[in-house]
This record gives structure tokens, sequence and C-alpha cells, in this order.
């Protein structure tokens, strides 16, 4: 059965109200109080919807069609058509092929300023070759794009008009879960639409699983107000019309599981877009998980409640010359305390590039200070493959629960085989990965880690081994543990 809106929820309980007292004082309080919310929601939205455009973007058509996303999905293919007729889907002669015409698609945006700049969702205009606006009161102008950023999904497009209805931004980081926030947009072509739903939450983030490379910063509002395909660039805004949000994802049409992001991430993000064309932000080259996400290293870290754990640290990034190592738990940055991933990220971008700051880690039952040097973040990242073959030349010198291993150089052990069926080949341990501590503790050669694997096994029983890898220039962990093989 679909949910009804925020707006249907309020309107009913009331008009109950009306109902049971439809004579007296009581009955004409409630009448007048939906007449006053009835007015609330009209004004709000001839308020904002001056400011909202509705974009077309004409992109070079695809030899293949994309494939479906699933889960958390971007607005692709905003107001497609669907093909129609008997023919669907059937594969034509190849004498009768021509060349596929441009694709059209329709998104939203807001006017920013009076002098013609406009937000969007970068995926709206991404790899269009035209983008047209069309306006509230029909105008159309061409748009240029002044600036984009992918890790965001803002885009900024500039008009030449001038005198514009600008939306006023609210502030974000004061909006609360539970406050009311409407949207405008054109979802399925159908322009100017409006609703209304609540904040269902705030901070969302990793919507879209921790591998991927789409976006990389992500502090979604989330909320039920239906948001469809062609919702997006659209405007999320309180009951006074401050817009709070751009909305950019969903998870599936009709959920109810709709997310924008923070004015507080636009106005950073647009005005770094007005005035450079590109953003420019600080980096350490680390990935992290909140402390406990994963039960499995919970059992090798005691004496710290909260904190950010150091997954991964990518190669030749700015931490890779620090003292982080893979399996430190962030408990502060700057003296300032975190226990989220976003909360360090925020940190860090307060930083300027090039500017020192100070990690507090917990490690191996104690507190480090250790410093890092912020860099600039890469426009794209360089991935690691996720296999690798034996190392050739030389025999392994010695073997280990499956794990073949020769003197790194100039410390640890490389693996240099992973034997078929044996208890480290359940494990994400790959051929040429090179082990540089076991539980914390650095170890010297081949040979020394294996008596430190052997000895932890022993000793800790069930929990297994925390093991420091290198693996390409990147510093990781993994927990070691042949009882419980996944």
């Amino acid at each position: 059965m679909r949910l009804f809106s925020a707006t249907v929820f309020v309107i009913a309980a009331l008009a109950g109200a009306g109902a049971w007292a439809a004579e007296g004082a009581k009955g004409a309080a409630a009448l007048s109080l939906l007449k006053t919310l009835d007015e609330g929601f009209v004004q709000v939205f001839e308020k904002v919807a001056p400011s909202v455009v509705v974009i077309e973007a004409v992109k070079r058509a695809e030899e293949e069609e994309r494939e479906p996303m699933k889960g958390f999905e971007f607005f692709f293919d905003e107001g497609k058509e669907p093909s129609k007729g008997p023919d669907k889907g059937k594969e034509p002669p190849d004498i009768w092929k021509l060349p596929a015409p441009p694709s059209r698609s329709e998104g939203s945006g807001f006017i920013l300023r009076a002098d013609g700049v406009i937000v969007t969702n970068n995926h709206v205009i991404a790899d269009a070759e035209k983008i047209t606006v069309r306006l509230k009161d029909g105008r159309v102008f061409p748009a240029k794009l002044v600036g984009a950023d992918d890790k965001t999904d803002i885009a900024v497009l500039r008009i030449d008009a001038k005198d514009l209805p600008a939306v006023e931004l609210g502030d974000s980081d004061a909006l609360r879960v539970g406050q009311l926030v409407c949207a405008i947009g054109t979802p399925f072509n159908q322009d100017y639409s409006f609703t209304v739903g609540w904040v269902s939450g705030k901070g969302r983030t990793n919507l879209l699983g921790p591998t991927s490379a789409t976006i990389l910063y992500e502090d979604y509002i989330q909320t039920d107000a239906f948001i469809n395909p062609g919702n997006s660039g659209g405007p999320l805004f309180d009951v006074e019309g401050q817009v709070v949000g751009m909305n950019t994802l969903i998870n599936g049409i009709g959920r109810g599981l709709a997310f924008a992001i923070p004015s507080a991430m636009l106005r950073d993000v647009g005005g770094q877009l007005i005035a450079n064309g590109k953003v420019q932000r600080p980096w350490l080259g680390i990935r992290m998980m909140t402390l406990g996400a994963d039960t499995r290293l919970r059992e090798h870290i005691s004496g710290v409640e909260k904190g950010v754990v150091v997954q991964t640290i990518e190669a030749n990034a700015p931490a890779s010359k620090s003292e982080l190592h893979a399996a430190d738990v962030i408990t502060e940055v700057d003296g300032v305390k975190v226990a989220t991933n976003r909360e360090v990220q925020r940190e860090i971008l307060k930083k300027k590039i090039g500017q020192a700051l100070q990690l507090t880690v917990w490690r191996g039952g104690g507190l480090l200070k250790i410093a890092v040097v912020t860099g600039e973040l890469p426009a794209e990242m360089v991935k690691v493959a996720n296999t690798a073959g034996p190392k050739k030349g030389g025999e392994p010198k010695l073997e280990t629960y499956g794990l073949k291993l020769h003197d790194a150089k100039p410390a640890g052990a490389r693996i240099v085989e992973i034997v078929a069926d044996s208890p480290a080949s359940k494990v994400e341990i790959l051929a040429d990965d090179v082990i540089t501590e076991v539980d914390t503790k650095s170890v010297a050669d081949a040979a020394a880690c294996a008596v430190a694997i052997s000895a932890g096994l022993e000793a800790k029983g069930g929990k297994g081994v925390l093991l420091n890898l290198e693996r390409r220039g990147k510093r990781i962990y993994v927990v070691f543990n042949p009882q419980k093989q996944r």
C-alpha cells in the first residue's frame, strides 16, 4: 500500500478533529487551522517556484544502453520516453541501422544569483553537448557550464540574464530531523511538481558503497518527500522557503528514501566553482570506517570506545609519508574528538593544502600523536588491481597456514604464493603483499613473521591475528583467523 505524504497525515488528523467537533468553537478552530495550513503551503510554493528552472541536456547517444543501477542511484536518463510499439526490443537488420539520435533528458535546477548563476546536479549535465534552461515565466536560455564537481555531484551553470528571482539559502546544519520540508522539480517531465515530507535523517554517508568512485564526499539529508527521476538538481526547502538542500539521490522509485546535498556543501562547493571553475580540497589519502563496523577488528582493539579506523592508506598519498598505519584508530584531529568518518573528513576539509595537522591515534593499547601534512586531492584516483599472480623467481623460504613467504626488503615478509584451499586462501590477502606487522609489532623477515603469526594464533585462540600489509604502495590490514574462514 502506498505511503501517504506528510501533508496527507497532517490534513487527515486535522480534518478528523473538525469532524468530531462539527459545530461550535472547536470545529471553527479546526477549520481555521486547515485553511492556514493550506494557505501556508500555497505561499511557500509561490515563493520558491519562480527560482526553479527546468534543464534540458542534449547528450551524444551511447552505443550500448546503460545497465540499470541497483540500490541507491542517481536520476540517470531524466525524463526519457520509453520506447513503444510491437517491435520494441527487436534488432533491425544491419542494412536498416542508422546512427542513434542524440539523447535528450530533463532535470531541475535553481537560481543561486540574480545575475544568471544556476546550480544543478553534475549528473544532469555531464557529457552534454548542449544545455538549455527554461524559467518559470517560459523564457528559454542557452546555458554555459561554469564548473562541475563529480565528488559532490554539484554543477554551476550561467545564463545571460539579469534581475532573476534567486533562492534564499538556509542553514542545513541547523536543520532538525522531523522538520517539514518541500521539494519542487520536474519528475517524469511534469514541470514544477510540488511535494512535502519530513526530514528523515541527516549526515547519511556511504550510500553508493565503499568501492564507488562516483562520490567521495557525502553528507546527505534524507527525506520522505516524494522524489522521482526529473527532480535531480531541484531544491529541498523548509516552510519559510529557505533552500536547505539539492535533491540528488533515491533508493528506487516511490520508496520514500530520497537524499539531498545540504546547503552548507552547496555554498562551499558552489562558491569555489564560481570563483575558480574547480574545487581544490585538502587530502590525506586514507579510507576509513567507524570503530565497531568491523566486528573482527573490534576484538583486537581494547581501551578505546569511539574513533575511526584507518582501513587503507593510498599509495604516494600524504598519509603514506607519515607514521600512520592501517588499523590505527583516529580519536582526535588537532585536538577535536572524532567518532565518525564524516567528522574526520570535516576537520580535514577545514585545513589548507600543505598545512600540517596532528592525529591522535590508538595503536597497540596506547595513544600516539602523528603529524601529517595535507596534500591536494587528485582529480583521479589510481586503482589497484584486486588480483596479483605469484612472484616469480626463487623458491619460497617457508610456509605457514598456506602463506609461502620470502624476506622482503628492507624488512617484512613478502607473500610469494597462497596455497589453494588453505586458511590463507580464505582471507583477503594477495600474492605479492608484504606483511610488515603482526598484531602491531614489526616483523624483520619471513621467519620472524611466521613465528609471530603462530604465536599470536596460539595466544589469542579464536580471535585470530591482525596483519598489517603493504600492497603496491598502499597500507592495509586484514584479520587472519584460520578458525573463522569466510
